[in-house]
């Protein structure tokens, strides 16, 4: 592959208010080619996009396509920088009224040097935010793709799409439907800009000629042009990849804006080092419906602030994941402990949980077109869930990791939404760990709160997730969850009524139906504030479930547990797998006295306290 450094611009407006400046700051720019001038961090412009793609392992060859105005500056920096001389292009033009345009100096460049090869194309006197972005997995995208590749950025606040190419964008293919040269406010309502960032594959050279012959005027020579022709009109397969950062050409704008930019992204590269970032997800119970999350059913759950796994990401020179001292022990008081602790907790700690999300998230940025920066950090995770009892304590740990590494690298809900966050989730774990899991658990630890989730399986075959409502969470009752102070693997509770359900047994799909029947009825008992009616849905949850499910698979723990509840006239039903009950007591004065019958028969026993995340601070 061959690259392309742009720099052949006049840049009329920033030179001339450098010129006419009075204060006297920037007398020492005074005729600096826009590229050479100072970037973020101080380095030049074009210093940052020569390392960037100095390397021959990428790039066989890169060239520098400058005017004759400023050709001196250029050889002069190219014999500091050791970039070949030879490389550099002169286009011969002295002033903005003799410009070729961008699109000529491309095939100037490739005309003149008889290159044929894939080319990148970068704009080299262009502010980048982040300069640490992974070149390598921009070119991998391209060469996975049966088209072009146009890079493209998620507009700042203050940024108005009219002074950008806009581009729309598939979710799914990922190539771009349509191109707009600084759109008129309400022709689209996509906030991706294009930069002059391009990969273009040696077949479709010939078009670069073709555009020209097409477009002799100077003016329409622009790369937004040739894009908005390429794509819009000739329909060329033109794939985008999103850099999760901020792009500014300096050449459109005048002194202030580039003296504003070049402080904004260099505050950020000041910022971004020190502060390390640490996320919580929170424990849950599933209040109705659970276990039909993976059979198509139905299911409410709440997230509840007793229990959450928070995870700390800082950056840091290598990559480092830190093992927990309790759930990953690589040190131990004697033979007689090690086979202990392993007998009662197994050897799968939560390392490999923030392993395996790292690893995950990865591919899926390179799947789905999202450079990544070259920045590493350091991982380390605390959790007070109880483990083995079905409280959804893994993937709280998956879903922290995940919060934390898109803060980091920047990605936006808009990169991954919700529900196919929740899906992510549940990939690490299913496909990475081989954990038995559905998709409850990961959906109201995205989501937060009170969520009613319907697992319609047309809806997750059309879109590839369900339906997903958050629910009033003002004025709920007072729940209470108990759970075994020494409980046996929780995952063991399914049993082998999946391959059932599977096989088309009509005992477990009439089951998995009613199961969503009860969790409608449910919905509206919330709505209504009918907690009665809730407590009865609660019963006959757990019953329905003990019809399914053996007795031997529920566990003489979680048996115990329901028994007990319901000698203080209380509803109760499994929150998760097994190993915990989740309550609702009408009787409040015998809460107290089922508090201490459970303590003392070897429980632990709390008061839920519901996370709302629309309550500030509660985090």
């Amino acid at each position: 592959m061959i690259c392309m450094l742009l720099v052949a611009g006049h840049g009329t407006i920033l030179e001339t208010q450098i010129k006419s400046d009075v204060t006297g700051l920037y007398a020492h720019l005074t005729g600096v080619p826009k590229a050479l001038l100072p970037g973020v961090g101080g380095k030049k412009i074009l210093d940052f996009w020569w390392e960037t793609v100095n390397t021959r392992q990428l790039f066989s060859e890169v060239y520098l396509v400058t005017n004759a105005d400023k050709y001196k500056h250029y050889e002069r920096w190219a014999t500091a920088n050791d970039f070949p001389v030879e490389n550099v292009v002169n286009d011969g033009s002295t002033t903005l009224d003799d410009r070729l345009g961008a699109v000529a100096d491309l095939e100037l460049a490739i005309r003149s040097r008889q290159l044929q090869d894939d080319i990148m194309v970068i704009a080299g006197d262009m502010l980048c935010a982040d300069q640490n972005f992974d070149i390598a997995q921009v070119i991998r995208f391209f060469r996975s793709k049966p088209g072009e590749l146009a890079i493209y950025y998620e507009l700042e606040s203050g940024e108005k799409s009219y002074t950008r190419g806009i581009v729309e964008v598939c979710p799914n293919t990922h190539r771009v439907m349509r191109f707009f040269e600084k759109p008129q406010e309400g022709v689209t309502a996509s906030r991706l800009a294009s930069v002059v960032f391009y990969c273009l594959r040696k077949e479709s050279l010939l078009y670069i000629s073709e555009f020209l012959i097409q477009h002799p005027d100077v003016n329409d020579r622009t790369f937004g042009k040739f894009w908005e022709w390429l794509i819009n009109e000739e329909k060329i397969p033109v794939y985008g990849m999103k850099l999760p950062t901020g792009f500014q050409l300096i050449g459109q704008v005048g002194l202030s804006d580039y003296t504003k930019w070049l402080a904004h992204y260099s505050s950020k590269q000041q910022l971004s080092p020190s502060k390390p970032i640490t996320c919580r997800s929170f424990a849950r119970v599933g209040l109705m419906g659970n276990p039909s999350d993976g059979f198509n059913g139905k299911t409410i759950a709440m997230s509840i602030a007793n229990f959450w796994a928070e995870v700390t990401l800082m950056e840091s020179q290598t990559l480092v994941l830190l093992p927990h001292p309790l759930n990953d022990p690589t040190e131990f008081g004697s033979l007689q402990d090690l086979f202990r602790i392993s007998r009662k907790e197994g050897y799968l700690g939560g390392l490999r949980l923030l392993q395996a999300t790292c690893k995950k998230f990865y591919q899926f940025c390179s799947e789905q077109g999202i450079a990544l920066s070259k920045q590493n950090f350091t991982l380390k995770y605390d959790t007070n869930i109880p483990r083995q009892v079905g409280l959804a304590g893994s993937s709280a740990i998956v879903s922290a990791t995940l919060k934390c590494l898109m803060k980091f690298y920047n990605i936006t809900d808009n990169d991954l939404p919700k529900p196919i966050r929740a899906n992510f989730i549940l990939n690490v774990e299913t496909d990475e760990l081989f954990i038995t899991a559905g998709l409850q658990d990961r959906v109201v630890q995205v989501y937060e709160g009170l969520v009613y989730m319907d697992f319609n399986k047309q809806l997750i075959d059309e879109r590839g997730y369900g339906e997903y409502v958050p629910l009033d969470m003002s004025d709920l009752p007072l729940f209470w969850l108990a759970y075994l102070g020494n409980p046996s693997d929780s995952g063991r509770i399914h049993s082998n009524v999946r391959q059932r359900w599977l096989n088309g047994e009509s005992t477990v799909v009439e089951a998995m139906k009613s199961f969503a029947e009860l969790t409608d009825q449910a919905r509206a008992a919330f709505q209504c504030k009918d907690w009665p009616r809730l407590a009865q849905l609660m019963d006959e949850n757990f019953e329905l479930r003990r019809s399914v499910y053996s007795d031997d698979c529920l566990g003489p723990g979680s048996l115990k547990m329901v028994q007990l509840a319901r000698q203080f006239g209380s509803a109760v039903k499994l929150p998760g797998s097994g190993g915990a009950v989740v309550g609702l007591c009408m009787d409040t004065e015998r809460l107290v006295e089922m508090k201490r019958a459970f303590q003392e028969a070897g429980c632990v026993f709390c008061f839920i306290v519901p996370y709302d995340p629309s309550v500030q601070g509660q985090n």
